[in-house]
């Protein structure tokens, strides 16, 4: 399948903007709860056998499961029964904010990246399916926000079907990117045949994909080289004579 994404900048109206801002600011309050959730989980498992801080101490059961994403979603359907505040959101949009903070801890794990922090603010959210018909001339439908009016500058991509659409605050306004999907599907290779996928690299000349680096060829340097050594034995040598127009020959090549 294909996908592509088109930015769009959108207008939306006093009741709109206010209810992305809420919406903003309720992502932050889960994505921070989560992770304060799950940094006093680690903590709790560093202090000593033998000791413990003066000061203060984490202390979670032994027994306690690990919030997960999992876990940390099943706890967030209960606290909706009873908050209101959680409850005016969508619920699929809450479940994407959990799952960033699961990506985070991922990345932290496997690439090495730095323990995720609190966020200040929440600068977008994500709608992880769309309604149907939800887009028409200038204006694109999404949840609990219903109609929205958008600055069309491009038009939408021909047999491409909308799949997501994520909403994005920017000092120069509010902006929905959109993510297509087509149902066509890429041919695979044809039997008998070899393909080569390369990419002009900047410390290497071309990689492959079969992982092969070639190095940039050094043309001018290596001519360099030679025509200052020509130079040199042709300083030595009696102008007009055989070796001195042997070293001509060479050095006009």
């Amino acid at each position: 399948m294909i996908n592509l994404t088109f930015a769009y900048k959108i207008k939306p109206n006093n009741n709109q903007r206010q209810e992305i801002d809420k919406t903003l600011d309720v992502c932050r309050s889960v994505f921070n709860f989560a992770l304060k959730e799950r940094k006093d989980w680690y903590n709790s498992r560093k202090s000593p056998i033998n000791s413990c801080s003066i000061r203060q101490e984490y202390i979670i059961p032994a027994d306690a499961l690990y919030p997960s994403y999992n876990n940390q979603a099943k706890n967030l359907t209960q606290a909706k029964k009873n908050n209101e505040r959680l409850k005016s959101v969508h619920s699929q949009v809450l479940q994407q904010t959990l799952k960033q903070l699961d990506r985070a801890f991922s990345d932290m794990k496997s690439k090495g990246f730095g323990f995720p922090r609190f966020k200040k603010e929440m600068r977008s959210f994500l709608f992880p399916s769309l309604p149907k018909d939800c887009l028409g001339d200038n204006r694109i439908k999404l949840p609990k926000l219903g109609w929205v009016k958008i600055k069309q500058s491009r038009a939408y991509p021909t047999g491409f079907k909308p799949k997501q659409a994520r909403i994005v605050k920017k000092a120069s306004g509010y902006y929905v990117m959109i993510a297509f999907q087509s149902e066509e599907i890429i041919p695979e290779h044809p039997v008998g045949k070899r393909s080569l996928g390369i990419d002009a690299g900047i410390e290497s000349f071309v990689a492959t994909s079969r992982g092969e680096l070639i190095k940039a060829p050094k043309f001018l340097r290596d001519n360099l080289r030679k025509l200052k050594l020509l130079q040199r034995r042709l300083r030595n040598k009696k102008k007009g004579s055989n070796a001195w127009l042997k070293i001509q020959k060479k050095v006009a090549r």
